[in-house]
């Protein structure tokens, strides 16, 4: 029985002990979201008056654009066409402009693009190196004033609509 207890006493003494080591990841990938006002997914520049045609209208989108990202990002807008048209006439959609601002809940250390042209290319309205939930951005959409669009209204139709699809996109940076 001595025997049996030193040899067991041995077989412990032998065995060690061994430290396992795990590797953590915390492995962060980009989320951004976009998504527009749902009650301004339609928006109008209405020309009424002649002091419309000769200084322009606007139309202010308060919290148009609500934003999600991880990181910095960069929103960026374009026009599905060059023109905009109706029944053979056309406006250039550069003639319009577009102007981003903090919304009520603004993202800190934003900068926000001012009379941005429309364009069917990517333009930059907001860049910021940081990134939010939930997050407002103010939208204004203004139309060209002196006169440029007195020669567009077509007779018999009222009001005569020139249309154009706008694409929002948000980029991580």
């Amino acid at each position: 029985m001595k025997n049996l207890i030193l040899a067991s006493f041995a077989l412990l003494g032998f065995a060690t002990l061994k430290a396992q080591n795990v590797t953590l990841n915390v492995r962060l990938k980009p989320i951004q979201t976009l998504v527009v006002n749902n009650a301004q997914k339609t928006v109008n520049l209405d020309y009424v008056t002649k002091d419309d045609y000769a200084n322009g209208v606007t139309s202010v989108n308060a919290d148009h654009l609500s934003i999600y990202s991880t990181g910095g990002f960069q929103v960026k807008v374009k026009s599905a066409n060059a023109a905009l048209q109706s029944g053979g006439k056309n406006i250039q959609s550069n003639t319009i402009q577009i102007k981003a601002s903090a919304g009520s809940e603004a993202v800190n250390g934003a900068q926000y693009a001012q009379n941005v042209q429309l364009s069917p290319n990517e333009t930059t309205l907001v860049s910021s190196s940081n990134g939010g939930v939930d997050k407002k951005i103010n939208i204004e959409y203004k139309g060209a004033g002196a006169n440029t669009y007195l020669d567009n209204y077509i007779a018999g139709q009222d009001p005569t609509v020139y249309t154009t699809e706008l694409t929002y996109t948000i980029i991580s940076q």
